[in-house]
């Protein structure tokens, strides 16, 4: 990777690393102190769905805030917010003021990741997206596993100081993104690029995000419900969540860089194939033994923590560059769906059909989304060169002819839909008259 791209992409990943450390045992944190407290089930579960309410929330809303005063200060803002909610919930003990925060912690987690995501895609191209992404999961996968070992350093958890370290680490992490870059990038002419134009220009990258939230939220909500059901002990409970999450990290890097290289839409095809694989292997697998249950974890949190930036490097690809911001920010909403429905979804399977109900679900989402990629790359596969170079005998100008190969038409029609959605990308930003560039962008740090 050239030096002066990871100068750029370096200080937001490290940012964020260091929020995300603080946020990785916000959401534990906030569950046993209200069971200490003697909340009820339904309390706990109303205040832990406020989070991700404010992540719905903040999806639709936070990019005027970004396209207003730019990457830097926006995440200044949405940083300062984060630690703010965190601090709050330690004056006092009530359901309704913690759904609050919850909610306001949300709203301004999911601004960090809009920063992040289009301050990522608006510094690469199409050759290193898929790598750059990976890393950023990298980061976020790492310090949200860190973040839990933290919560046992506290001996008294239910006191002030883990929410004190939480605001302290979010505040701290805005000062790689003011100290150690030069500039931010540009976000010249950038329009808005909503949800329901986003399924027509990537109705690929949509249904992958979204099938990954789906499965995401199951993995951090209801394995740990099917592990306790099968007997293991709450040391080894959290072991193999553990798993899940190195398997995830570990995998990150070589499946973009795979993307990097070859059709995305087949990459999305061969992770749902694999997904159907896996999540039929591990009730076998935990039949059989721990270790042969801990493998196919591992190699299903790589697949499955791999679908979200895969995913979005494609609908990157597709969309205007333009849009990389409104993109982002539909993705995360979409993304922000799908963790809310899969509790519903997938706990009414395991009702029907037991424990490993779970991972029939998982089996059935990922044939549905392997089954879309398929017809989609039936559709419309990948984007060809409108004009390829292929070396042709010497003809006088009387004898030379037009040779229009399919591959020039599929180039052709590819060309025009992203110029369609690019026009009216602009007619977008005519009526919202929103302000172009931020005043901090491409601007030397002073």
């Amino acid at each position: 990777m050239a030096r002066p791209l990871l100068t750029l992409i370096l200080p937001p990943l490290l940012g964020l690393f260091i929020l995300a450390l603080g946020n990785g045992f916000l959401s534990t944190l906030v569950t046993l102190r209200l069971d200490n407290a003697g909340a009820s089930v339904e309390t706990i579960g109303w205040v832990s769905s406020a989070y991700y309410v404010g992540l719905a929330l903040g999806a639709v809303l936070n990019d005027r805030l970004l396209l207003r005063i730019g990457h830097i200060r926006a995440y200044a803002c949405f940083a300062s917010l984060v630690a703010a909610a965190a601090l709050a919930q330690a004056l006092w003990l009530d359901a309704g003021w913690w759904f609050a925060m919850r909610l306001v912690g949300g709203w301004a987690t999911v601004g960090v990741y809009l920063v992040i995501e289009s301050w990522l895609l608006t510094s690469s191209d199409s050759a290193r997206r898929g790598q750059i992404l990976a890393f950023y999961m990298i980061s976020l996968y790492a310090a949200l596993a860190l973040g839990q070992l933290l919560l046992g350093l506290f001996e008294a958890p239910f006191d002030a100081t883990p929410y004190v370290l939480i605001g302290i680490l979010a505040t701290l992490s805005v000062l790689p993104l003011c100290i150690i870059p030069r500039v931010s990038p540009l976000m010249e002419h950038a329009v808005p690029l909503p949800p329901w134009r986003l399924v027509r220009v990537t109705p690929t990258g949509v249904m992958g995000v979204f099938g990954s939230g789906l499965i995401v939220a199951a993995l951090y909500s209801l394995l740990p419900l099917y592990l306790q059901q099968i007997g293991l002990s709450v040391e080894r409970l959290g072991q193999f969540m553990a798993v899940v999450i190195v398997g995830g990290m570990a995998l990150q890097y070589p499946m973009g860089r795979w993307s990097d290289r070859h059709d995305r839409q087949i990459v999305l095809i061969i992770l749902g194939m694999t997904l159907i694989a896996l999540s039929l292997a591990l009730p076998l697998a935990a039949a059989i033994s721990e270790l042969a249950l801990g493998v196919v974890l591992f190699l299903f949190g790589g697949m499955t923590f791999s679908l979200y930036p895969v995913a979005m490097s494609h609908a990157a690809d597709r969309a205007p560059p333009q849009a990389l911001v409104g993109m982002s920010q539909g993705l995360l909403l979409i993304n922000a769906v799908g963790c809310t429905l899969s509790a519903p979804i997938l706990t009414g399977i395991m009702g029907q059909t037991g424990g490993n109900g779970l991972f029939y679900g998982f089996a059935i989402i990922s044939a549905f989304m392997a089954l879309f990629f398929m017809w989609r790359r039936s559709v419309r596969p990948a984007p060809q060169p409108v004009a390829p170079f292929a070396a042709h005998p010497v003809q006088t100008v009387v004898g030379a002819e037009l040779d229009v190969t399919e591959e020039m038409v599929v180039g052709a029609e590819n060309q025009a839909e992203k110029d369609e959605a690019e026009e009216a990308a602009h007619q977008d930003n005519a009526r919202h008259d929103r302000a172009p560039r931020s005043d901090d962008a491409m601007r030397p740090s002073e």
